[in-house]
């Protein structure tokens, strides 16, 4: 699944599947050197990711029909963030990047891979 999103554009930086425990999966595209920033990158889908796709939940179940996805645009990259049943799908992108469009393709291999929400 992770060899699928990161097909879709070479905007894509690097794809993650975080099972809700343990270690995240995650692969950075082919030919993008390995950053310092991997570490951090691995706590933020510890951390960050959960935490944010948390709040986004227990908000959107109150009245707003759940969540879908979450967009979180920093300075320097654009995280996609699609909860699962267990866990999350992380994609970051170059910053200029459509991420909004990006959306449904995603959402058609959560699908495919049998997990969409």
């Amino acid at each position: 699944m992770i060899d699928a999103v990161l097909e879709l554009t070479p905007q894509i930086r690097y794809a993650a599947v975080y099972p809700g425990s343990g270690e995240p999966v995650l692969r950075e595209r082919s030919g993008v050197a390995v950053s310092a920033e991997a570490e951090l990158d691995r706590f933020e889908e510890m951390l960050v990711n959960p935490t944010l796709l948390d709040l986004a939940r227990r908000r959107g179940q109150i009245d707003r029909g759940g969540v879908e996805y979450l967009v979180v645009r920093y300075g320097n990259c654009c995280q996609l963030l699609f909860p699962l049943a267990r866990g999350h799908l992380s994609v970051s992108l170059d910053p200029e990047s459509d991420s909004v469009a990006l959306v449904a393709p995603i959402q058609g291999i959560l699908r495919r891979h049998g997990l969409a929400g």
